[in-house]
């Protein structure tokens, strides 16, 4: 960083991640991010989110944020999707490479993958 500038460009950049992330639109996505999330791979998981949501053009109507533990470590990285009227989704063994397929098919299509989801 040599400029004002270049510094208010980054701070440009990074803002509007950061209100994806605090927002209030329809859906809200969840990425499990106690230490066994972390562990296994839930921040790229979770950056992937905002960068793929920001992407398609949601950021209105999708917020990407993080909590602690959902209780199912064995299963981790886990993603909740919760839509208004509808069941909360889980989406267990989340990697990077599967988030693209969830922000096409769910989050913009409204088809849940039910490849990733958890069976019970």
């Amino acid at each position: 960083m040599k400029s004002l500038a270049e510094l208010a460009a980054i701070r440009e950049k990074m803002q509007s991640k950061v209100i994806l992330r605090e927002g209030s639109g329809d859906i809200r996505v969840v990425v499990g991010m106690a230490t066994c999330g972390i562990a296994a791979g839930a921040r790229p998981v979770l950056n992937r989110f905002v960068e793929e949501v920001s992407a398609a053009g949601l950021s209105d109507k999708v917020t990407v944020t993080q909590t602690g533990c959902i209780g199912i470590c064995e299963y981790e990285p886990v993603v909740e999707v919760f839509e208004a009227g509808k069941d909360k989704v889980t989406y267990v063994k989340m990697t990077p490479e599967k988030v693209s397929e969830v922000v096409e098919k769910h989050l913009k299509g409204g088809s849940v993958v039910s490849d990733y989801v958890i069976k019970g």
